[in-house]
């Protein structure tokens, strides 16, 4: 007999958040940090990332930890695409470049030399 085991998500996010608050010191610090204490802490936030449970806890402590965020938007990236990143900039740039090249298209040739 097969068994698959899934492992529970955890609800409780007491490490991640330290986690998450350390990755945000590390980001943000006035000293240079080793490359071996940076990747070691990225790796434990991984490892907790992987055992959370979605939901609204786990994106109040993302909204609050942008250094996290990105941290678990890069693991979620092949499922999710940039599922965390603002669409704000994204839509009010592709609106403007849609509008410059209608205004292109209407001036036509002859008067796009002036």
């Amino acid at each position: 007999m097969n068994a698959t085991n899934t492992p529970a998500h955890k609800a409780d996010l007491a490490v991640t958040h330290v986690l998450a608050q350390l990755l945000e010191r590390l980001e943000h610090s006035p000293v240079p940090v080793g490359a071996e204490q940076y990747r070691s802490v990225v790796m434990h936030l991984v490892d907790e990332f992987r055992d959370v449970e979605p939901g609204v806890q786990l994106g109040q402590l993302l909204d609050a930890y942008p250094a996290a965020a990105e941290v678990y938007e890069n693991m979620n990236y092949q499922h999710a695409g940039l599922c965390r990143s603002g669409l704000d900039a994204s839509l009010t740039a592709e609106l403007a470049a849609r509008s410059a090249i209608e205004r292109a298209m209407r001036r036509g040739p002859e008067t796009a030399h002036e």
